[in-house]
């Protein structure tokens, strides 16, 4: 079945069309940030409930067992919500550095970037981590500062810190008057209005401000002499020296519109919310083997991102996550497998609202749908209609850490292989096999010890097989460009190992950079690599 769609249609869902994904350190307030977006557009009633279900006092984007113990997030959600006749797709992405590989997966599904900083720390160490792969993608970058009603950095300090540190050139699009016990509201510079914080919204609702002008005479009175006069002074400079807001410079991921606020009480999100609205990037074409493909292409197209073991343990499910392209999804369409080649049909399509689920009829380009998927899919994969083409792949990035992973129990093997099998299907981490065929255990290859504890933690909980680790002494992993052919003419190699990822593919596992580098001086022919080769119509072995 092809689908026939106007061209008319597929704009105008479009131009109604926003995503973004959120990136920031850990304790930025990621978590409360999303709950809050997620009030404003009516998706909850009140912050940790989602509506027609039980109050739940966790938050809605951390659906993992394992999340609600550390009350950190370490998986990516999908949230949509309707917000004055936009469809706004949030992809949450992990708070934690252990799983930056997941944020880089997501943040290909994304066309704009939301970066929170606590407004007292500025920028941190996994901010700048995940900025440089929106750099690398040329997103526009949104800046959320978070926690106004606490004592911060001065705002013009952190400003600076973002051109400096960042290159980013900033805009203000509203400025805080007062921080900490002295927040007294923020100025939007849009409509020239003063939003008045009242210390007593305490979160859970939606907040309540008074708007006064910039004009009103009782605005000094009702600041105080010492703060109006520090905003003015303050709003001089952004004015008279400040650049201009450039949405041109914006979407090409060069300037970046600062916002101030405060996600515990509320204050401050609806305005960015209206905000960005207005600045972000509608979905947009997406380079792919037959060049850019434009979101209204009628033929539809999309590509995985995620993968996900378990959403719902009671029927032991696999979720894809696609991001559609081009054209329009309508339920029990039939579309090309790029990789294999294979014609699919895709029944039983979802809406994802963090663990919710409910069916879905049809999606449009810039929003995320949910298919069962029995082994069919793997990050990176293309679907398409018409036209046979190709998205650009989702390289596999180099592991910090490596560890035998051992099953004690042999009556648990099948358990063991599916279990292990599916979490490397999802990227929950990547898996690779000893070059000795008579070690046939495992090696979990990751970027942090999280990453090992949510593996163990979810084998335990989801498949009922305790495992035990044996860690291996290397801390560096490169690819091999030319694979076994290359290896084998490279004659010996000292200080390193020789490894297998799941596809088959020679990985060299080195102590440290220094003994990489050695490795690649004495043999400069030998082409080594720290991300995975995409290759189509590879399948990887079995465990």
């Amino acid at each position: 079945m092809t689908t026939t769609v106007s061209k008319t249609e597929i704009k105008q869902a479009v131009e109604h069309r926003r995503n973004f994904a959120i990136i920031s350190h850990p304790d930025a307030g990621k978590t409360t940030l999303t709950e809050k977006l997620l009030l404003y557009g009516g998706a909850i009633h009140e912050a940790g409930a989602v509506k027609a279900r039980r109050a739940q006092r966790h938050a809605v984007s951390d659906w993992m067992e394992l999340e609600q113990q550390r009350g950190i997030s370490i998986t990516s959600t999908v949230l949509q919500f309707l917000y004055r006749d936009y469809w706004i797709n949030l992809l949450d992405t992990p708070g934690h550095q252990d799983f930056s590989e997941d944020t880089y997966r997501t943040l290909a599904a994304a066309d704009n970037a939301v970066m929170l900083e606590d407004a007292a720390k500025g920028l941190e160490p996994q901010t700048r981590k995940l900025f440089e792969v929106c750099r690398m993608r040329d997103m526009p970058i949104f800046t959320f500062f978070n926690k106004l009603d606490r004592p911060g950095r001065e705002p013009l300090e952190l400003l600076d810190e973002i051109e400096q540190e960042l290159g980013l050139m900033t805009y203000a699009v509203n400025w805080p008057v007062g921080m900490g016990d002295r927040f007294k509201g923020v100025f939007d510079r849009r409509q020239r209005q003063f939003h008045l914080f009242e210390r007593s919204a305490h979160g859970s609702k939606e907040a309540r401000d008074t708007v006064i002008d910039l004009g009103d005479p009782q605005i000094e009175q009702l600041i105080g002499p010492e703060l109006y006069y520090q905003f003015k002074e303050e709003l001089e400079v952004l004015d008279e020296v400040g650049p201009e807001l450039d949405l041109d410079a914006v979407h090409a991921g060069q300037m970046t519109p600062v916002f101030f606020g405060s996600a515990m009480t509320n204050f401050g999100v609806e305005l960015f919310l209206e905000a960005f609205l207005d600045y972000a990037l509608k979905p947009n074409p997406r380079e792919s083997t037959l060049g850019p493909v434009p979101p209204t292409r009628e033929d539809f197209s999309g590509f995985v991102f995620k993968l996900q073991a378990n959403m719902d343990p009671r029927h032991r499910d696999r979720v894809a996550f696609i991001r559609v392209c081009s054209g329009k999804f309508e339920k029990d369409m039939v579309v090309s497998h790029a990789r294999t080649g294979k014609q699919v049909r895709l029944s039983h399509p979802q809406k994802l609202f963090g663990q919710g689920r409910e069916s879905l009829d049809d999606a449009y380009p810039g929003d995320v749908i949910g298919l069962n998927n029995p082994g069919v899919f793997a990050i990176g994969d293309t679907i398409y209609q018409g036209e046979k083409l190709e998205y650009e792949g989702i390289p596999f990035f180099s592991p910090e850490m490596f560890a035998y992973l051992k099953n004690p129990n042999p009556s648990k093997f099948k358990q063991f292989r599916k279990g292990v099998a599916e979490l490397r299907e999802e990227g929950a981490v990547q898996i690779m096999y000893s070059a000795d065929e008579s070690r046939r255990d495992p090696i979990l290859a990751a970027v942090g010890q999280l990453q090992f504890e949510v593996v163990q933690f979810r084998l335990q909980q989801e498949y009922n097989v305790e495992t035990l680790l044996e860690m291996l002494p290397y801390s560096v992993a490169r690819w091999v460009g030319g694979g076994w052919d290359a290896l084998k003419q490279a004659s010996r190699l000292f200080n390193t190992v020789t490894v297998k990822d799941s596809y088959g593919r020679p990985v060299l596992l080195f102590k440290n950079e220094w003994n990489c580098q050695q490795v690649e001086s004495e043999h400069p022919k030998l082409k080594l690599s720290s991300t995975a080769p995409v290759v189509s119509g590879m399948e990887p072995e079995d465990v």
